[in-house]
């Protein structure tokens, strides 16, 4: 029988978080320290989720697709190839550090891993703002010297969001995401963040957080200039399509059906609203993040509407 493969979410703890995705999602957060980010889907050395029911219950990502690697990633799969994507709600209370993920040409050199990342803004705040690329004409003397002055706000793209909008973000663009946004992060399966500025911030031990100067200066487009956003819209459509991934938002109204056949590729679903409902009963709610083996074929049916965004074309 067919079954989506829902796992348990890992908190983690974020100075610039709080106790959002408990009042946005309904979820019992692990404490009242500020919870700035819930890893959805993850298969890192670090970090591994475990499915939270049906067949595969009690196993984590990893055991899944090694005991599992036909039915869930294909035929074609090699066994001990993590999982390529990482999904994370992001409660942004405060504004992030000023970070960039190193380009792949550079990346191995100063030992880390690139990382292209979608934000699908799922709720703001009035005036929250995001922060990608530079301001057009910066030049990397200008960001050098800003940095010095701590005046760097003068050299970054920053931009209004509402609630619906999304900004793909390639490896080797600066980036922040302003304070009051929650944020559903689709993301190459890496964890490399070089910090570059925190805005005269300290951590949660109340000492200055670590950063990554000069890596972050080798990682820099420094030709990436006001990417725009892609506005909220009220239909289905591709929000991002790049080298890692695709995402497509699918819009559904009360009894509308979402269909995949098996044996195409793996795809993950993510509820931003509503709800979905199998045949069997399994039912995805806002908030859930669900892996779709390769080898089932599901219909979905939503009793209420839903907006659902769904990732795929991720195995190359």
């Amino acid at each position: 029988m067919s079954e989506v493969i829902l796992f348990t979410p890992l908190y983690q703890e974020r100075v610039w978080g709080g106790q959002g995705l408990a009042s946005s999602l309904g979820r019992t957060l692990p404490s009242a320290r500020p919870i700035g980010e819930s890893w959805e889907i993850v298969d890192r050395p670090e970090a591994q989720s475990v499915a939270t029911q049906g067949s595969f219950e009690g196993q984590s990502l990893r055991q899944l697709l090694e005991k599992n690697t036909a039915r869930i990633m294909g035929p074609k799969w090699p066994s001990s190839r993590p999982f390529p994507i990482l999904i994370k709600w992001l409660d942004c209370r405060e504004r992030l550090s000023l970070q960039v993920h190193p380009p792949m040409a550079v990346a191995a050199a100063l030992g880390g891993e690139p990382k292209t990342e979608n934000w699908y803004i799922a709720d703001t705040t009035p005036g929250a703002h995001l922060i990608v690329g530079l301001r057009r004409g910066v030049t990397p003397d200008q960001f050098e010297k800003a940095l010095a002055h701590n005046t760097l706000e003068t050299c970054v793209h920053k931009f209004p969001v509402s609630k619906g909008d999304s900004i793909l973000v390639h490896s080797g663009q600066i980036h922040a995401i302003d304070a009051g946004n929650l944020i559903l992060e689709i993301q190459q399966n890496s964890d490399t963040t070089y910090r570059v500025y925190d805005w005269g911030r300290v951590g949660l031990d109340g000492k200055p957080r670590q950063m990554h100067v000069t890596e972050s200066l080798r990682s820099i487009n420094w030709n990436d200039f006001e990417p725009a956003p892609l506005r909220a819209q009220p239909t289905s459509a591709t929000i991002a399509n790049c080298r890692e991934f695709r995402i497509r938002r699918a819009v559904l109204a009360q009894g509308d059906h979402l269909k995949f056949a098996a044996g195409e590729q793996p795809r993950l679903l993510s509820v931003v609203s509503g709800s979905l409902r199998l045949a069997s009963g399994q039912t995805l709610k806002r908030g859930d993040n669900a892996l779709l083996p390769y080898a089932d074929a599901f219909d979905f049916e939503t009793p209420d509407g839903a907006l659902v965004l769904i990732t795929e074309n991720f195995i190359n």
